[in-house]
């Protein structure tokens, strides 16, 4: 691989190797190293796994830190919706990682530096390799970069799912079931619709929401709940 295109690389990952023998590393497939005659020719796999480890870290301090309130569970699936093949894949292909890769000729004829596994597989290794060459910030500020928009997305997602979340749980442990939501009102043009929702809880409580979803409409209607439910215990 040429210095030009192991500098373009770098440049994406706004990190600068000072062993570049790291970076060359991680990019080499099994496939490709079983073809060569080098012995001391490593393939990708220990770097992998350490990366994989890495990553594992960095993105739950960063969970941590940003949710100082969310629940061990919750954090939990938060990270398994960012630390996954394909999230990972997304992220080796932001940054060309496919072009950079050595792969074995069969490998290389069947697309491999397309393939969701082998790009995932080849972050985390090039993760380990930043991590190995500059040490735990280096690693961490890379992964914080290279992830900052998929964990801006789970934090909306959280916002749009905390508010019936909470109150399912306290209704389940107040009223021992879960609240209902019906849409009873639409409103507006197609492209603008505004919906309204009725949550109820049997016959204990009733509440409505509007929103320009019936998930928000249903958010509403849930935070409403919330406030009242809190009114009645204190």
């Amino acid at each position: 691989m040429s210095e030009q295109e192991l500098a373009f690389l770098e440049n994406k990952l706004a990190y600068q190797f000072k062993n570049i023998g790291l970076l060359c590393e991680a990019l080499q497939h099994s496939s490709y190293v079983n073809e060569q005659r080098d012995p001391d020719l490593q393939d990708n796999e220990r770097l992998e796994f350490l990366g994989d480890a890495v990553l594992d870290l960095v993105i739950t301090h960063i969970l941590m830190e940003q949710f100082p309130k969310t629940r061990e569970g919750d954090l939990s699936r938060m990270r398994a919706t960012i630390v996954n093949e394909s999230q990972l894949s997304l992220v080796a292909q932001r940054l060309n990682l496919g072009r950079h890769l050595l792969l074995g000729r069969g490998e290389a004829q069947s697309n491999g530096q397309e393939k969701k596994s082998i790009l995932a597989d080849a972050l985390e290794a090039v993760i380990a390799a930043v991590y190995l060459d500059g040490g735990l910030q280096a690693g961490f500020e890379v992964i914080e970069r290279q992830f900052s928009e998929m964990i801006s997305h789970v934090r909306d997602r959280l916002a749009e799912e905390d508010f019936k979340s909470r109150l399912q749980e306290l209704v389940q442990v107040q009223f021992k079931r879960i609240p209902d939501y019906k849409i009873v009102a639409e409103s507006g043009p197609d492209h603008d619709k505004t919906f309204e929702v009725c949550l109820s809880i049997g016959n204990s409580l009733t509440t409505h929401g509007t929103g320009k979803s019936k998930k928000a409409a249903e958010q509403a209607a849930a935070e409403v709940a919330i406030e009242k439910l809190k009114d009645e215990i204190i």
